[in-house]
């Protein structure tokens, strides 16, 4: 079964390019929410996450936080 992703983000924060730029490198597509400008998503990582840090992959509606983690999560479910 495949899971619901979304991952949320903001272009200043460079653990957040470090994430998105090894989905890129893996050609993984996922969706992205940008907390610096789509308010409702900001206020959905607090509703949902408990806090505001970024990056932050939502799985299935869990919150998983810090980039070296998401990484290794895409690394152990993605081919």
């Amino acid at each position: 079964m495949k899971q619901t992703l979304k991952l949320f983000s903001a272009s200043y924060c460079p653990y957040c390019k470090k994430v998105l730029q090894y989905l890129e490198s893996k050609n993984i597509s996922v969706p992205v929410i940008d907390t610096q400008h789509d308010v409702e998503g900001y206020q959905e990582l607090i509703r949902v996450g408990g806090k505001s840090q970024i990056p932050c992959l939502f799985i299935d509606g869990v919150a998983l936080y810090e980039s070296n983690d998401i990484i290794q999560w895409f690394e152990d479910h993605y081919e």
